[in-house]
């Protein structure tokens, strides 16, 4: 066999054990990083096994989000577990001190919301979470769609903040407002209760779709710190801004207001946010730093994907 198919066969076969790994983890037991190496040495290979084209860039950022999302997932697949390892309590307490002495989620729900009722207002802020899950993905389409000399160093700039959100996550799994609610663990009596719109909005708008589409699109409800909502909004808003003062005015209305609304829907506490945003600016600040050591690995795929394709 020549060189170049050997490359070529050993590439796919990374590529199909990433994608298979992660869906008989549970069956076999699979350790979780044996998973996580597994999924995210995927989109590497697949960088061998095609040449470059706008379709394979497609395939790599879906096998990203693949490997992050079942990395995300996995802390939940034993929900007593990680229930028995969740923190409840800090981030009230610091958001407290953020809100000169009540939380900014309460503040909110009693200046805004109506008890009981879901408004139009309310339903916007719904969907601009709801939206959320297209508009990072969306950025990187439309930066190599409209400007693709810019798409490795934005896909490489969001990813990153996907990626190093997870290890919040795994070490320090914390519960979102609407939880520590729920299990009376706000207020001194356990007598502060913050609602759940979207949840709330979503029983409603979608009736009986609603729990099968909450349950494939929840995966872990212990994974609020930091934010990775705000985090990569607010990374798609800095991109677009560099796209064109039009983009940039899409993506900052946007950050923006899915910012209040997950602090006044009850999703994240304020300190979620801040802590996401100090996340995605490191990303950006160390960015030409480690844009050598990466730019290395860069041209060592690049040269095995023209000896694949010699």
């Amino acid at each position: 066999m020549r060189l170049s198919s050997a490359l070529r066969v050993a590439a796919w076969g990374v590529v199909a054990v990433g994608v298979t790994v992660p869906l008989v983890r549970r069956r076999a037991r699979i350790p979780p990083p044996v998973v996580t190496a597994s999924a995210a040495a995927a989109p590497l290979a697949l960088s061998i096994a095609l040449p470059r084209s706008k379709k394979r860039d497609v395939v790599l950022c879906v096998l990203q989000m693949y490997a992050y999302t079942v990395t995300y997932q996995m802390p939940n697949d034993d929900p007593e577990a990680l229930e028995r390892r969740v923190h409840l309590d800090y981030p009230a307490r610091v958001d407290r001190i953020l809100g000169l002495g009540e939380m900014p989620n309460v503040r909110l729900q009693r200046w805004f919301s109506v008890p009981g009722r879901i408004r139009k207002r309310d339903q916007v802020l719904v969907w601009s979470h709801w939206l959320w899950f297209l508009f990072p993905h969306g950025t990187v389409a439309y930066i190599l769609w409209r400007h693709p000399d810019r798409f490795p160093r934005t896909a490489a700039l969001t990813y990153a903040v996907f990626d190093l959100g997870l290890v919040g996550y795994w070490a320090v799994p914390t519960a979102p407002p609407w939880y520590a609610s729920l299990h009376g663990r706000l207020g001194e009596q356990g007598d502060v209760a913050i609602r759940r719109m979207m949840v709330e909005h979503g029983e409603a708008f979608w009736k009986d779709s609603w729990e099968p589409l909450y349950s494939v699109l929840g995966g872990n409800p212990l994974a609020a710190m930091p934010s990775l909502h705000f985090a990569t909004s607010l990374m798609a808003a800095h991109l677009l801004t560099e796209a064109g003062p039009v983009e940039g005015a899409v993506g900052w209305t946007y950050a923006l207001t899915l910012g209040f609304a997950l602090v006044y829907l009850g999703e994240h506490y304020l300190v979620d946010l801040l802590v996401g945003a100090t996340l995605t600016e490191s990303v950006r600040a160390v960015a030409p730093v480690a844009g050598r050591p990466l730019g290395r690995v860069a041209h060592a795929l690049q040269a095995l994907e023209r000896r694949a394709h010699a």
